[in-house]
């Protein structure tokens, strides 16, 4: 009785009505999440595993996440934010814990718990969120130097939890944080003279970036040594925190005749292969060959690969229609962020579009050889159970802002 008058859940549950509950997100999501585990059965189709049926329990398990984040109202959020926070600083410091964090393809990144894991980067990315919401809702930005004081406090509350992603290693979930940062601090009428200052900041990363893999070619040619067998021998040499084999991802993409392309730019030539291969209506579902010969690697056709498999089956126009339902999804949530009656509620909605726009973006331009290969899912479609976890709390949140709009 305490507990319920604290939290005053009766104004923070609503009954779900038609005039309450917005449609459109939820019908193209279910679209979606068919396709996902329809592909990743076709996916795996050559081998005995059937993580389709392990997607329809994540899938499962999310829609119950999301239902029950859509019906507590989402300034409940912000009075629970430091807290969630906190929890997610304390989940990323355990994954790096030898002996408690599980290392699993070079990477620590997960925590096991029996059957299931457990990635504490997909959880805090929903803190990040929700702090970042949280502290522009209670400031008021205008001139750089107005704003110096919060700025600060958002960079330490971004910043730590970012550096404590990419010490994992996992610099793919780390790198889709600050675009999301940047479009909730443009919303908030922050000075232009910061994204100025910004991009010029962006610019010489990019630069220092390229100017270090420029001599990392230049080590291996030098060395006679292969970028696939390099094994970390030019990190000591680089004053950049990135690995050899980040780096050899880079090179493939920007200098692919630097890269074994039986090696290191093998994902990304045989991906190209799925792609074009698929024409206008693709080769049918199940009959694509890249990934049932293991051309396109079993270990990544199911999950960072699965819109190559959708476009080498389905063709230019599967391809056409899941870019139109994810494009479906996050006009929505612009219209939502513009709906939201308090600042609150359309920083949430505007972060989570950001965030999900970033991933679906980085995603399939990496697959079409756009971009540089980074381990970043699909949402809704690869396989994996906290990421897909995590995207159907994000859009619970959404649908929770869009159902208590009129609540002031």
């Amino acid at each position: 009785m305490k507990l319920a008058r604290v939290l005053d859940l009766g104004s923070f549950f609503k009954l779900t009505t038609r005039e309450r509950f917005d449609w459109i997100t939820p019908s193209a999501l279910i679209v979606l999440c068919l396709f996902g585990v329809f592909f990743i059965y076709s996916a795996q189709l050559a081998t005995d595993q059937h993580q389709w049926v392990q997607q329809l329990v994540w899938l499962a398990l999310g829609a119950v996440i999301y239902v029950a984040t859509a019906l507590i109202d989402y300034r409940l959020w912000l009075k629970w934010a430091h807290f969630i926070y906190l929890l997610a600083l304390v989940l990323l410091i355990a994954v790096l814990i030898p002996g408690i964090g599980s290392v699993k393809m070079g990477a620590q990144r997960w925590l096991d718990f029996g059957p299931a894991s457990f990635q504490p980067s997909e959880f805090a990315k929903v803190a990040v969120l929700v702090a970042t919401a949280a502290i522009l809702t209670g400031s008021r930005l205008g001139t750089v130097r107005d704003s110096l004081q919060t700025l600060v406090k958002l960079a330490l509350a971004v910043g730590i939890p970012m550096l404590l992603i990419i010490a994992e290693p996992d610099l793919g979930s780390a790198l889709v944080i600050p675009p999301m940062v940047f479009a909730m601090l443009y919303v908030s009428n922050l000075s232009m003279r910061f994204f100025a200052g910004a991009l010029g900041v962006f610019a010489l990363l990019v630069g220092a970036v390229a100017l270090d893999v420029w001599r990392y070619a230049n080590f291996l040619e030098e060395n006679n040594l292969n970028a696939s067998a390099s094994k970390g021998a030019y990190e000591p040499h680089s004053w950049l925190p990135l690995h050899d084999y980040q780096r050899n991802r880079i090179l493939a993409f920007a200098m692919p005749d630097k890269i074994d392309p039986m090696g290191i730019g093998w994902n990304s030539r045989q991906s190209l292969i799925s792609v074009g291969s698929g024409g206008l209506v693709g080769k049918g579902w199940t009959e694509g060959t890249q990934a049932k010969l293991g051309y396109l690697p079993r270990s990544v056709a199911h999950n960072d690969f699965i819109f190559s498999v959708i476009a080498e089956e389905k063709g230019f126009l599967g391809s056409i229609t899941v870019i139109g339902l994810f494009g479906v999804v996050l006009w929505n949530g612009l219209r939502i962020a513009g709906l939201a009656r308090d600042r609150f509620g359309a920083l949430l909605a505007l972060g989570v579009t950001v965030l999900m726009t970033v991933h679906v973006f980085v995603n399939i331009a990496m697959t079409i050889g756009l971009v540089p290969v980074k381990g970043i899912p699909l949402p809704f479609i690869s396989y994996g159970g906290t990421f897909v976890l995590s995207c159907c709390l994000l859009q619970g949140l959404v649908q929770s802002v869009y159902r208590f709009r009129r609540d002031f």
